[in-house]
């Protein structure tokens, strides 16, 4: 297995509130674990709470027995990491409002394990792109109501309005997705601030004919930059093992 990942603040924003974790090794009962967080709040508040979530829920996990099935692991985990930092934000004025968005993902035997808060996404592409989370936001909940259409005015201008995230209730609703990983596809994890200000079609392309797999981040991170870098933009991109694909 390859694993990569690249995190910047773009060219907008002065801090970057985004915290991304790769690891192609076990990390606990768990083969392997890649995360993407966006953090949300004022000051540094969103700093903190994506690093904190990160942070914590790898602590976490390294706690749990072995043989700990990866869907209870990232569910006990989240929920719990979720907890502390509910009440971090409670304890402190400064922290007040500070919730961070989530996508977790683990690859064990052909199988791909995903968690998702939020609306920082996990593609997989191969001879397409596919997205396998939905995004937790207003202007989704809007298109599925038939109240919005998206890619009008009304969904560009609000699309940035998430409805979970971790740390803002003292329990959240996680979404979790099981799917199978074909011979050479590859697994995308990232911020909005890539899914924001690249196609998909454009991501599609870029992983597919990039000549590495390093490459191909840092030219989805420069693309997402070149048209505007308007907030932080973090991309994970995970090869399985034996994935034949010319990135990898």
């Amino acid at each position: 297995m390859q694993a990569v990942g690249r995190t910047d603040k773009g060219l907008v924003r002065e801090i970057n509130q985004d915290y991304i974790f790769v690891s192609a090794k076990p990390v606990g009962p768990l083969p392997n674990l890649f995360l993407v967080a966006d953090g949300m709040g004022g000051h540094n508040a969103g700093d903190f709470a994506s690093r904190f979530l990160v942070q914590h829920l790898i602590e976490y996990m390294k706690k749990q027995p072995a043989g700990t099935p990866e869907i209870k692991a990232l569910q006990e985990g989240i929920q719990a990491v979720n907890q502390l930092l509910y009440e971090k934000a409670s304890e402190d004025i400064y922290l007040s409002g500070m919730g961070t968005t989530l996508v977790a993902a683990v690859y064990s035997e052909g199988v791909l394990y995903v968690a998702n808060v939020g609306d920082s996404r996990l593609y997989v592409s191969g001879k397409e792109i596919r997205q396998i989370t939905r995004d937790h936001s207003y202007v989704e909940e809007m298109v599925a109501l038939g109240r919005m259409m998206r890619g009008s005015a009304d969904y560009r201008r609000n699309k940035n309005i998430i409805t979970r995230a971790v740390g803002t209730t003292p329990r959240v609703n996680v979404d979790f997705f099981e799917t199978e990983i074909e011979e050479g596809e590859v697994i995308l994890l990232c911020s909005d601030g890539l899914s924001n200000m690249v196609e998909d079609s454009t991501i599609h392309k870029i992983v597919k004919n990039a000549p590495s797999l390093d490459a191909a981040a840092r030219i989805l991170v420069d693309r997402a930059n070149d048209n505007g870098g308007a907030d932080n933009i973090s991309v994970v991109l995970v090869c399985p093992k034996g994935s034949g694909v010319r990135t990898c």
